[in-house]
């Protein structure tokens, strides 16, 4: 089960200050897949200073940098508490947190981010077409899954932007943001090096290329052209990626485990988007 106490309210209670009953930025977004995504697992160490911090289907990484945390992607906004549970599992203070990555404006993975933000201080950062959606809380007019509506909690806090092949530099670590588009137009995936003694990896976490649509939304039209031509950068980006380890934004969408440990993990994982994509596309010419 998940803990049930956010950290601000942890600290309120520790302070004597009331708690709110309610909790506006953790309400339940409830979908058919929603136990499945937010499967309880415990958190562990992937290499060097990577962790998993999230659920059974659904991936939220730590980054210890040895000069403050870095959190990538949030989940559902209920699963907030959670994560800052699993946080404290492994050691580590949520507090320490500078950074929250976002890989993509969905509410399955940035659903969580606002109560993330408020509850530790970190700035959130996003591509510039995913900090828009963030600070919405709602699909972009051009989304394919815009039909299916629904908002999330938006994030008020502030943001930072960052481009393709731009780095961040917080302690012994260097991240690196990778523009993946297809998905959402403002995907981005994160890569940084790991290192266990003189032994050094270098881990992907990847936002999802799957090519889902709303159920009238056709990537054959030309509102979707942008988003197959985005798909294409995204699969040439991810093969020519260095990738030790892959974690994807949804375990299942790169194989079976929680993360792939070998070199070939990124290269399969952007055959997997571009066979599904073109049964997709041969699919709507049979419309």
């Amino acid at each position: 089960m998940f803990e049930t106490i956010s950290l601000m309210a942890w600290l309120a209670a520790a302070s004597g200050t009331p708690v709110p009953a309610v909790d506006p930025l953790t309400q339940p977004i409830t979908t058919s897949r929603s136990a499945e995504w937010l499967a309880p697992v415990p958190p562990e160490k992937i290499y060097g200073n990577g962790y998993l911090v999230g659920f059974g289907g659904m991936s939220v990484a730590l980054i210890d940098t040895g000069d403050g945390l870095v959190l990538i992607d949030g989940a559902l906004p209920q699963a907030a508490p959670a994560i800052l549970a699993n946080i404290r599992t492994l050691g580590f203070d949520p507090r320490d947190i500078k950074f929250i990555l976002s890989t993509e404006p969905h509410f399955d993975h940035a659903g969580g981010l606002a109560a993330l933000a408020r509850d530790t201080g970190a700035t959130v950062v996003a591509s510039a077409r995913g900090a828009e959606g963030l600070k919405s809380g709602r699909h972009a007019a051009d989304d394919p899954q815009l039909a299916f509506g629904g908002s999330w909690p938006a994030v008020t806090t502030p943001m930072r932007v960052m481009n393709d092949g731009e780095v961040m530099t917080l302690g012994k670590t260097a991240i690196t943001a990778h523009a993946t588009p297809g998905h959402t137009m403002g995907s981005m995936s994160w890569s940084w090096q790991a290192c266990e003694g003189k032994r050094c990896k270098v881990i992907v976490f990847a936002s999802s290329l799957n090519p889902v649509s709303a159920d009238d939304y056709r990537f054959s039209s030309p509102a979707g052209a942008p988003f197959v031509a985005g798909f294409a950068q995204s699969y040439r980006t991810m093969v020519a990626l260095s990738c030790d380890i892959l974690i994807s934004a949804h375990p299942d969408n790169a194989g079976e485990g929680r993360y792939r440990a070998d070199p070939g993990a990124c290269r399969a994982y952007a055959d997997r988007s571009r066979e599904a994509l073109a049964k997709r596309l041969a699919a709507e010419k049979t419309k």
